[in-house]
């Protein structure tokens, strides 16, 4: 055996699969050190990558339990049953009763190995207990269904908090808080972002208030705030949810919290940063159904979808998503990766972190503390006979230079950059220290974009525009031909913002010939602009009049954007 530790939530697997002779074990060691990397369950991993079909996992599991495998697709539990399982033990355990046969329950469990469940179940419940084993997945949806959350609205809870806090100049800690309201309360903040389609929310305490704001259709919106004496509290709450340390306040840490809601996983990535006034905490939240990872629903243009499907196809290449943080940029990659993700290609990213799992790709998550940099990622890469790569962001002149010789010996290379527009991206590898030639020799596209608010439909309005809007956008009578201008009056499916989801803007520059000769005399981006221009480019600022024009976006964010 190795002198690696495995994990306790980990081992019984580990130990089934090596005494039924599933897998080598240096196999499963490969498999494990991915477990750690990403996060998902070796259970999961095991599966996604073929190793084992579920079937037969889940029967050897049944087997070295002496139990059965149930299937819960269409199972609908009496009143009784339920009856028997109360609401908290259900979720704590993610377990759903099946059955009561002869004076014994049977429970299924999404976690039917751990070593402390039965014994805890029969304490819990108080009759004997025998647990089966179903997919994973059908159980915490069976949870869901039949145990769904109730939380209650923020402010009645922080009623209930503030008749606890006696002087809100002294901070009250963890313990000395009635804790089922300080998870009610968080629970009840991350249910309201999650059904807001928030994408971040801030945890940042002040000298004398405690904030807490979620970014939604990329503005910030504050949420009603707890005294600031429940800071610490709310804090070491998160941070148990997140498997942080929680008495380690005075370095950043990083964590997750694999939420559900109605049903589905809900990702949420934390982030701690220790300041003056106790600890700001972020939370990313990463929510699959409200993010669709295909093509068809990003809003390109005719032209540029028909420019992606033809440019990712290629053997090799350079294929660059540029613009901000937050413009979509991964999310346009991985509904590329969707695309080109079939038995015959094989397919490999490089993330900081891996956003969003998908099955069929293999995905590594950046680790710079450990020395696991994008660079020696894609070295390794290379050895790992790929056909298509991403890259989640391109950060420094090492990293670059091995992708452009990763798109020279037959690859293609998806990845990202942080600059102002399409043909920025030029020079900004070029400062970086690839050659003008390289460059030239292995880009084939560069897309930018840019997300803007779309003008909420329940309370849009129409304006005549005046000379200043004209003027802004450089437009003339001729073009705008009395077609009026919209915007948002503000109501209540909209906070009162005027804006309620969000419109994308983009630019394809497409490398042909007269583009190549360019880059490789080293020209300015203004040039290489003018000429992609001239060659049919539609810039980010055209695209944002087009959308002005059908009453999507406003004057105003079109000229924040562009």
């Amino acid at each position: 055996m190795s002198e690696i530790e495995i994990d306790n939530e980990t081992l019984p697997l580990w130990r089934i699969l090596l005494d039924h002779n599933v897998l080598e074990e240096s196999v499963l060691f490969e498999i494990y050190d991915v477990h750690l990397e990403t996060g998902k369950s070796l259970y999961r991993l095991l599966i996604s990558n073929g190793l084992i079909a579920e079937a037969d996992l889940l029967n050897l599991i049944a087997e070295e339990l002496q139990t059965r495998v149930v299937d819960l697709k269409g199972f609908a539990a009496t009143q009784e049953l339920l009856a028997l399982v109360p609401h908290g033990p259900a979720r704590m355990y993610n377990i759903v009763p099946f059955e009561f046969v002869d004076g014994r329950l049977g429970v299924v469990a999404a976690d039917p190995l751990s070593y402390k469940l039965h014994d805890e179940l029969q304490y819990v419940l108080n009759c004997e207990v025998y647990v089966l084993v179903a997919v994973p997945e059908n159980v915490m949806v069976a949870v869901e269904h039949f145990y769904p959350v109730k939380v209650e609205p923020v402010g009645n809870i922080l009623d209930d908090l503030a008749a606890v806090v006696v002087k809100e100049e002294e901070e009250v800690s963890f313990d000395q808080l009635n804790d089922t309201s300080i998870v009610k309360f968080v629970d009840a903040v991350l249910q309201k972002a999650v059904i807001d389609k928030a994408s971040d929310i801030h945890f940042e305490p002040f000298q004398d208030e405690f904030k807490i704001r979620c970014r939604v259709d990329g503005s910030l919106y504050e949420v009603e705030g707890p005294p600031k004496a429940l800071a610490s509290a709310i804090s070491s709450r998160i941070k148990v949810l997140s498997n942080m340390n929680i008495s380690e306040r005075r370095i950043p840490q990083d964590g997750r919290i694999d939420y559900r809601h109605q049903g589905r996983a809900v990702d949420m990535r934390v982030s701690t940063l220790p300041t003056q006034y106790g600890e700001s905490i972020c939370i990313r939240v990463l929510d699959r159904e409200n993010t669709s990872l295909s093509l068809e629903t990003l809003g390109f243009s005719d032209r540029i979808r028909e420019q992606i499907d033809r440019l990712i196809k290629r053997p090799n290449g350079i294929f660059i998503v540029t613009g901000p943080t937050g413009s979509g940029k991964s999310t346009t990659l991985y509904s590329c990766l969707n695309e080109l993700n079939t038995l015959d290609t094989k397919v490999l990213t490089a993330e900081d972190p891996v956003e969003y799992d998908i099955e069929g790709i293999m995905q590594v998550g950046i680790k710079e503390n450990i020395g696991l940099t994008y660079a020696r990622v894609l070295r390794s890469f290379l050895r790992q006979d790929p056909d298509k790569i991403m890259v989640g962001e391109i950060r420094d002149g090492e990293t670059a230079n091995i992708a452009i010789q990763a798109a020279l010996t037959g690859h293609t290379v998806f990845t990202t950059l942080h600059t102002n527009d399409a043909a920025g991206a030029v020079a900004r590898l070029i400062d970086m220290d690839v050659k003008p030639f390289l460059l030239a020799a292995s880009l084939i596209s560069v897309l930018g974009q840019r997300l803007l608010r779309r003008i909420c439909s329940d309370c849009k309005t129409t304006y005549k525009p005046g000379k200043r809007d004209m003027d802004l956008l450089e437009l003339t009578e001729e073009i705008i031909k009395d077609k009026p201008f919209y915007y948002g009056k503000g109501c209540e499916c909209c906070n009162n913002t005027g804006y309620r989801g969000r419109v994308a803007l983009h630019e394809m520059l497409e490398v042909t010939p007269t583009i190549k000769a360019l880059i490789s005399k080293g020209a300015p981006s203004a040039s290489i602009q003018s000429q992609a221009v001239k060659e049919g480019m539609e810039t980010m600022r055209m695209h944002g009049i087009r959308e002005i024009l059908a009453g999507t976006t406003t004057v105003e964010e079109v000229i924040k954007y562009t």
